[in-house]
């Protein structure tokens, strides 16, 4: 925040403004015990800028890089190769400071890039719209729920049980205030989704039925059957997608029947950056697209005739009366839209299907040397560029003692699912084309090791 000098007298005139006798009185809503009495003892009261680099250089010297180490951590969020040109683009003062385009005629760049990424969105997706994006996977798919609920006027969701642990968190969340009723069971480490148990549960009650594709196993399915199903009941299917990357490799959501798309767009142009800031999509069949949350740009001509870009369908709160509103969502993610958007670009529809080949070939070769190893079991035989493996051991703890060996194994299924024993023992491995052949040896060597 910009530095702001005020004087004794200023903050006395303001403390009176607003009715109170000191600074202090403001955080009389903080419990006494959670604020200090006075500086953090144990940190130093000054430091010369050069003590603090080197001090913070030590610290960050602990951490152990992704690209530094055999890297097969996936579970939502991947590890890509983005050029050096998206990073170059959007560091460009027209994008990186570019704010809500709420004037068309001075906006016109901004419009376009939201315009084009809706494009990609939609054809990436099957669907026939796409918005202009919203913060992330997860809360894009409770907006789903939501816009579910708009549609058909009933308040009870089925999540399948391969959908990412942390997205049924944030649904599950949100439902506390708005009364839906979420449906919800852990995953069982078995090769078959649930598509088929989740079709026979659908009823005149059911607003929605929410899959993973590919699953949070690894697991892809077809989800046209269920897909029908859901049309029967007049409910909408919502396919969540955490991977775009392999919608260049398998049929999309849209292509099989489903309603709404959500996902995340991380592994396109964004990457993993300490957990954020991501980048959430959101496409849908057009006969819906009135019930869409966000921001819509769409393509025009003005008042000579000339092709310009405009902000349509703005059903969000900063737009029209709050209780009117589809969304509360205030902005979209434009720099990381914009970053996704150029990814895309460079790589287009060949690029895209070149690179999910070469993910799923190197995860098949890494499925196949780990199948190798005694004690070890590949569960799920259909898989983009993730798996899961059955270990003879608590998966946690190998992951903690590969990680010593400076190997990042994967995620543990028991990190994601700590009240569920019964999936202690699996393992989730995302294999990108950032992973080498002398990776995928290294990992089942110490595989072998601790196993032996």
């Amino acid at each position: 925040m910009r530095y702001l000098p005020q004087t004794d007298d200023s903050r006395q005139a303001m403390l009176e403004r607003i009715g109170v006798s000191s600074i202090d009185d403001l955080f009389v809503d903080v419990p006494e015990e959670a604020r200090l009495d006075g500086p953090i003892h144990d940190l130093p009261m000054h430091a010369s800028e050069m003590a603090v680099e080197r001090h913070m250089s030590r610290l960050a010297a602990q951490n152990m890089a992704a690209g530094g180490v055999p890297f097969f951590l996936g579970a939502g969020a991947y590890r890509h190769h983005v050029p050096a040109s998206v990073d170059h683009l959007i560091q460009r003062g027209e994008f990186l400071t570019a704010y809500t385009p709420y004037q068309p005629e001075i906006a016109q760049g901004t419009l376009q890039v939201l315009f084009e990424f809706q494009t990609q969105v939609a054809r990436l997706l099957g669907t026939d719209v796409a918005n202009a994006s919203m913060y992330d996977g997860s809360t894009a798919c409770w907006e789903a729920i939501t816009m579910a609920r708009r549609v058909t006027k009933r308040a009870k969701a089925l999540i399948s049980s391969g959908v990412h642990p942390h997205y049924v968190s944030v649904c599950k969340t949100m439902a506390r205030f708005t009364k839906d009723v979420i449906d919800y069971t852990a995953p069982e480490l078995t090769d078959g989704t649930d598509w088929a148990a989740l079709a026979d549960k659908v009823d005149g009650d059911t607003n929605c039925v929410i899959v993973q594709y590919p699953d949070i196993l690894g697991r892809i399915d077809d989800m046209t059957a269920l897909a029908k199903k859901c049309a029967e009941h007049k409910a909408l299917l919502i396919a969540v997608v955490t991977e775009p990357v392999a919608m260049g490799a398998v049929r999309s959501p849209g292509q099989m029947g489903a309603d709404i798309v959500v996902g995340e767009g991380q592994s396109l142009g964004v990457g993993l950056q300490f957990g954020g800031p991501y980048v959430g999509l959101f496409g849908c069949k057009q006969k819906y697209v009135r019930q869409m949350p966000g921001r819509l740009c769409g393509e025009t001509v003005d008042a000579d005739g000339k092709r310009g870009f405009v902000l349509t369908l703005s059903t969000r709160e900063q737009h029209i009366r709050r209780e009117k509103a589809t969304s509360n969502i205030c902005t979209n993610s434009g720099l990381c839209a914009l970053a996704f958007s150029i990814h895309m670009t460079l790589l287009g529809e060949k690029g895209i299907r070149q690179i999910a080949a070469i993910n799923h070939e190197k995860a098949v070769i890494c499925a196949n040397r780990l199948a190798k190893i005694d004690g070890v079991r590949v569960v799920n035989d259909l898989f983009f560029n993730e798996f899961t493996i059955e270990l003879p051991v608590d998966s946690r703890d190998l992951v903690r003692d590969l990680a010593e060996q400076n190997i990042l194994a994967g995620v543990s299924l028991s990190r994601l699912y700590a009240d569920e024993p019964g999936l202690s023992k699996g393992l989730l491995i995302a294999v990108t084309e950032m992973v080498e052949h002398e990776d995928i040896e290294a990992l089942a060597t110490a595989l072998e090791g601790a196993l032996a």
